[in-house]
């Protein structure tokens, strides 16, 4: 049975750890809310609306693609496509191809960066592995003008944070949103996080500020870890009506 991503792939073994989901979905939600397409997100009103449901929602679309083999992950991108589609239908017009090649460079970038940061630095076969993973699921959805190769991309990233990125009301209004769903301490906790993955223009349109409270609670938090508490440290971050869901982050690599 041939895999959309091989058995021993980084990839899997990012994509099926729990708190590097979190990590993940922390950067994203933050350069989300300045990119220029982020009307689009309120035109179909599930982020705004659901900013937590997402993310379990992105975490289930990820685990068909990593986890599954080639050609139920291909029905799974399929899909993803379909949605969209769809949106842009009711809407009267169409998603700009640099706005989907951002989300997959967001997920290309904070993919490697909350790896990096809690278990270590990959090595460039490792990171030219996860940018091939979401190169083939922009290939599959039909997105013109992808970056071939990991070289390709580092340019063009830096390009797009440039030239795709504002701090809008929309911006504005959808961290109010995440302050709301989240309460202000685990919004808190949110912003600290970001600081420890995104680059250094989504900060500076944020002014998230240049130090996290966090960074020095992460050398406990691996500790917790190893001795299997990191669950508890889990269900602090997110509200509890998401408990249930919080340990299924975490799944085998196999």
């Amino acid at each position: 049975m041939e895999f959309f991503v091989r058995n021993n792939s980084v990839v899997r073994e990012i994509w099926g750890k729990g708190d590097t989901i979190l990590f993940i979905f922390a950067g994203a939600s933050a350069e989300f809310a300045l990119n220029k397409a982020v009307d689009w997100l309120y035109f179909t009103g599930r982020l705004p609306s659901d900013p937590i449901g997402r993310l379990f929602s992105t975490v289930a679309y990820a685990r068909k693609i990593v986890f599954s083999e080639k050609e139920a992950a291909h029905k799974a991108i399929d899909t993803m496509r379909a949605i969209h589609t769809s949106v842009e239908t009711s809407r009267g017009t169409t998603i700009p191809d640099w706005a989907y090649r951002d989300v997959l460079f967001m997920l290309i970038h904070y993919s490697i960066a909350s790896y990096e940061l809690l278990e270590r630095k990959l090595t460039i076969q490792e990171k030219e592995e996860v940018f091939d993973v979401f190169y083939r699921v922009g290939y599959r959805m039909g997105i013109k003008g992808l970056p071939v190769t990991f070289n390709e991309w580092l340019q063009m990233r830096a390009t797009h944070l440039e030239q795709d990125l504002e701090q809008s009301k929309l911006s504005l209004d959808l961290y109010q949103q995440y302050k709301i769903h989240l309460g202000a301490i685990r919004f808190k906790i949110l912003c600290e996080s970001q600081i420890l993955v995104v680059p250094e223009r989504v900060n500076r349109l944020l002014q998230l500020g240049s130090f996290s409270l966090l960074h020095q609670l992460l050398p406990l938090y691996k500790l917790s870890r190893k001795l299997k508490m990191d669950w508890f440290l889990k269900s602090l971050i997110l509200p509890s009506a998401y408990k249930s869901r919080i340990k299924d982050l975490d799944i085998s690599p196999v």
